[in-house]
């Protein structure tokens, strides 16, 4: 078999939010968004994710009346809104072909219910933008990425209300409108998510859901947002033909604990489930597997007129995902589970971990490519993946994170083994290229990128930019496209 390796035109970048990297979230005349309200709780373990990410009307209406980011670190997030073009240059000088971030929706529509954007919003991004373009750096822009007007929360229990779906088009074609040179937009970032934080992904305050319909409204919610997506897609055609836009799953790999026949049919149904959210937006249709899942579960969806059919005219061009770690399955109840992406696993004995749980699985990133592109047949971009550390700043202004690079070059090499049996890969983009705010822990001190930024979880810091070591490698691996690792 010949051994390509990467194509000459791969995309290597980094991947950004900007809930998790702008700050000035009261500048500009930006309006709160649902990252704006999520606390930093040093007294919760950082591997308890599901009430790190909870939230609560009282909360929110604390964060509302507190006018400081004391509590709040995605208000602060790295600076990147005051310093992107210093980001944009380091970046250039690794060597990006692209850039994976987001527009922060509640900066070009304060409340998402305006009917025209606002100015200062598409000025920024439109700078961002041209600096990119200078830079000679392609945009990957995601279109809703954690960070949703918090106005369209409270008043409608988010994506709950159908409502918001128009709220969505009119912002998505403000940008298509607004920046025409974009060639690569995604939907929402990591849709399946809404499950296990539907705060954080869609707006809904549980509590706030009918009692005993909660589980039900949630899943109402991700079929406004399934339908939104195909509008938009519609949308990116009309308006911009030689654009392309995709979906974003989080791959949560799970293999079976055992040969154990049980633990195998839990963890073909915990893949299927996983699949199901990209399944949609590639196929055009729900799996009937899950539909029938919902019926046993007494989940019973609304579909308007002519739902099932934007589902099926309106799919995507591409498909990304974030990769993270693996995990396992099993029918043991007293099977010892471990944190991961914002979700828990069966423990796998056969793996290492992060400080923050989440076991590290370079070859569960080729299985998933290999799957994916099976599976679809569609190009594929892993548009997130890496590992939170904790790094040390040397008082000479070194950062050495040997163990990053060893990460990156386990999962770069089980790349080039996917792409050579055939998988098209045409993009990577490491998550946190530059260290910004975790999206689940809010904590700076979870670090992911090859760019240090010297603050801590209270916010202390100069916010100045360092290069660790992982920098200069990743550089060296662009300028050869992965051959030198």
């Amino acid at each position: 078999m010949s051994q390509a390796g990467f194509p000459k035109d791969f995309l290597w970048g980094g991947a950004i939010a900007a809930n998790q990297i702008e700050g000035a979230w009261n500048e500009g005349g930006k309006g709160l968004s649902v990252a704006d309200v999520a606390m930093y709780r040093p007294d919760l373990d950082v591997k308890d994710y599901q009430e790190q990410v909870k939230m609560t009307m009282a909360r929110i209406e604390a964060a509302m009346a507190d006018p400081t980011d004391t509590y709040y670190p995605k208000r602060r997030g790295s600076d990147f809104y005051h310093r992107y073009k210093e980001d944009i240059a380091l970046l250039k000088e690794m060597g990006f072909k692209a850039l994976r971030l987001s527009i922060a929706w509640s900066r070009l529509y304060p409340t998402g219910e305006e009917l025209t954007p606002n100015e200062a919003g598409v000025t920024f991004y439109q700078e961002v933008f041209d600096e990119l373009k200078k830079a000679g750096i392609e945009s990957i822009v995601t279109l809703s990425h954690y960070e949703m007007p918090l106005a369209l929360s409270v008043k409608y229990n988010g994506w709950v209300e159908r409502k918001v779906i128009d709220c969505f088009q009119r912002f998505c074609r403000s940008c298509f409108e607004a920046f025409p040179d974009v060639k690569y937009w995604l939907t929402f970032n990591e849709v399946d998510s809404i499950i296990r934080h539907p705060f954080t992904t869609a707006g809904i305050v549980v509590e706030r859901c009918t009692p005993g319909k909660e589980k039900e409204e949630i899943y109402q919610a991700l079929h406004h947002q399934l339908v939104a997506s195909s509008l938009v897609t519609r949308d990116l055609h009309e308006m911009l033909p030689k654009a392309k836009i995709g979906c974003m799953l989080t791959k949560l790999m799970t293999y079976p604990r055992t040969c154990a026949p049980i633990d195998v049919e839990l963890t073909l149904k915990k893949n299927l489930d996983n699949y199901f959210y990209a399944d949609v937006q590639v196929f055009g249709k729900y799996p009937p597997l899950i539909l029938k899942r919902m019926e046993n579960e007494g989940i019973r969806l609304n579909f308007a007129l002519g739902d099932l059919e934007i589902l099926k005219n309106y799919t995507v061009d591409f498909v990304t995902f974030s990769y993270y770690m693996s995990m396992t399955e099993s029918g043991d109840p007293t099977a010892e589970r471990t944190p991961g992406n914002t979700i828990a696993g069966v423990k796998n004995p056969y793996l290492p971990a992060t400080d923050w749980g989440w076991q590290i699985d370079p070859k569960g990133l080729k299985i998933s490519l290999l799957e994916l592109y099976d599976r679809y047949q569609l190009p594929l971009m892993v548009v997130e993946n890496g590992m939170g550390a904790k790094d040390v700043l040397e008082e000479d202004g070194t950062i050495h994170d040997s163990y990053r690079i060893d990460y990156f070059k386990a999962h770069f090499e089980q790349m080039k083994e996917a792409i050579d049996e055939g998988v098209d890969l045409i993009g990577y983009t490491s998550w946190g290229c530059i260290d910004l705010v975790s999206a689940s822990t809010s904590q700076m001190s979870k670090r992911y990128g090859f760019i240090y930024v010297d603050a801590d979880d209270e916010g202390h810091g100069t916010y100045d930019r360092y290069r660790k070591d992982s920098f200069y490698w990743y550089k060296k691996v662009i300028a050869t496209n992965g051959e030198q690792l």
